[in-house]
């Protein structure tokens, strides 16, 4: 069965985001304090654009779901445009995978500095790196799974065959 790139990628997103939420949904209950990160998350966002007003916790809540699905369809979408394109050309298997090790190095190192600030200071570093190994582990679970295909396609890619 052909593949949508479109539906592989919003699905490997949601299917990552909803990782994450779960994840901080899991830690801030642990607290005792339901929706605390996608809060602080969404306070901080929004001050970004200015001033915040007299926005409640849904609202924060809210606005940061929606930024936090937004971009992990983005990734989704780059994640699918990949698999689909090493269906033509296995070398972007070998690419891609140093792509992702880079762009892990930067979060990382991005998670780091980030600590430093007052609001996501209090969002512990392994908590962060978690739930990115989770969403990592999720997508790429999901683009292994629907495409078996990628195995060989892998194996050729780091064999470093014509």
């Amino acid at each position: 069965m052909r593949r949508s790139i479109l539906r592989d990628g919003i699905v490997a997103g949601v299917l990552g985001a909803t990782a994450v939420a779960l994840w901080f949904l899991g830690i801030d209950l642990a607290y005792g304090q339901p929706f605390h990160t996608p809060a602080m998350l969404g306070r901080d966002l929004l001050n970004l654009f200015g001033p915040r007003g007299t926005e409640g916790t849904f609202t924060l809540v809210a606005c940061y779901t929606l930024f936090h699905y937004a971009a992990f369809v983005g990734v989704g979408l780059l994640a699918s445009v990949i698999v689909h394109w090493a269906q033509t050309q296995p070398a972007v298997l070998a690419g891609a995978m140093m792509l992702f090790v880079a762009f892990e190095i930067g979060f990382y190192g991005l998670s780091a500095a980030l600590r430093e600030s007052p609001g996501l200071g209090s969002i512990g570093g392994w908590l962060v790196a978690t739930g990115n190994l989770l969403a990592a582990l999720v997508m790429g679970g999901y683009l292994w799974r629907t495409h078996p295909e990628l195995r060989a396609e892998l194996a050729h890619a780091l064999s470093g065959a014509e």
